[in-house]
């Protein structure tokens, strides 16, 4: 009796410790916008009349769809049913503060390589919902390796850059002039665009690797992934997703075709450290937004290059793409993407409903 009455006493003791413990304190508050309990979203967009849309790419889960509108608290085929069927793999969506939308298909489902004339941008007419552009990458730009991740629009210019994010090969930065359809890679295997061979992410407490069924594993690393473009589209921001520095560049260079690649590597900034991002975003008033999927958090880069967390959350698992509505606040998607099977040896941790968030910034849009 007097064993138990210790033993009692005792768990007592380590349970009020544990109530006790402090624990990490969230900072900011990122609101609930919309739960996904079907397949893993990555890309999101909010249009200029506020209008959401998001995409799923084909990485293995039942797609029903790639691109949906989120119009009535439910999800629906965007711009159709019929329409999707067109798209082989949509890895983002942007809305262009033009009136259109832009899809992005890899033609790369599972990260294969990409389909002979498949990775294309096609545009959609917010006002009839109608495809109305679509611009296949020249052959030129895309290698066996090439994964088109993410997208900006310069209408000024009109010119669109993408990154190539590829597992395998040589990041770099695609320049598409939209009237010609036209491209050059740039910047292809440099290292701002290339991932840190230094880097080792930890997210959740663990060594983020592939790790296969038979126990052999490699490291994860993705070149260049998250971009943005300044609101006088002057400079262009980008990161590879296995890096945690934030890289600059100005825009009229990389059009430049006149400008060598030496000339070009010389005049890329690094901005520092930044955490490891999967999505940028940039405001009208020069600040770069950045996701911090090693701590669930994102994190905002004033214009005097100083950084600070507006929002971290234990909810955010792997914060991914973002981008800013008309009413001022930042959307992103959390998504889990490091608990896929491949990370952990065949066996999938994801935990559904994936979600949709959003935190008030008081700044609008760079387009």
């Amino acid at each position: 009796m007097h064993l138990n009455r210790i033993l009692a006493s005792l768990a007592l003791a380590f349970s009020l410790a544990a109530q006790a413990a402090p624990q990490e304190r969230p900072v900011g508050q990122a609101e609930p916008v919309f739960t996904f309990q079907g397949a893993m979203p990555t890309g999101v967009s909010v249009s200029e009349t506020g209008r959401i849309f998001v995409n799923f790419p084909q990485w293995g889960d039942e797609v029903p769809f790639g691109v949906a509108e989120i119009r009535d608290g439910r999800l629906v085929a965007y711009p159709s049913a019929d329409a999707n069927r067109g798209f082989a793999s949509v890895q983002s969506v942007v809305a262009d503060g033009q009136g259109k939308l832009w899809v992005l298909d890899t033609a790369a489902p599972g990260f294969a390589a990409p389909k002979p004339g498949g990775p294309k941008l096609v545009a959609v007419d917010l006002r009839t919902d109608q495809v109305v552009r679509t611009v296949v990458f020249p052959s030129s730009v895309i290698l066996p390796t090439t994964y088109v991740n993410d997208v900006r629009f310069d209408h000024r210019t009109g010119t669109a850059y993408v990154t190539d994010s590829s597992l395998s090969g040589p990041g770099a930065i695609i320049v598409l002039d939209l009237a010609s359809g036209k491209a050059t890679r740039r910047l292809s295997g440099h290292p701002s665009t290339s991932p840190d061979p230094a880097f080792m992410p930890v997210v959740e407490g663990e060594a983020l690797k592939v790790r296969n069924v038979d126990g052999s594993s490699q490291p994860f690393a993705v070149a260049s992934d998250g971009i943005a473009l300044s609101a006088d589209g002057a400079t262009l921001y980008y990161s590879p997703l296995s890096s945690r520095h934030l890289y600059s560049v100005p825009t009229a260079l990389l059009r430049d075709q006149a400008v060598s690649e030496a000339q070009l590597a010389a005049a890329v900034k690094d901005l520092g450290e930044k955490g490891a991002s999967d999505g940028l975003e940039a405001d009208a008033d020069g600040a770069v937004y950045a996701s911090d999927y090693e701590h669930n958090s994102i994190r905002k880069r004033a214009i005097d290059g100083s950084w600070s967390t507006l929002v971290s959350d234990s909810r955010l698992l792997w914060p991914d793409t973002l981008s800013i509505g008309p009413d001022s606040y930042l959307y992103f998607t959390a998504n889990q993407l490091h608990r896929q099977a491949s990370f952990h040896a065949g066996k999938d941790l994801r935990e559904k409903p994936y979600g949709l968030y959003r935190v008030k910034i008081d700044a609008k849009p760079a387009y």
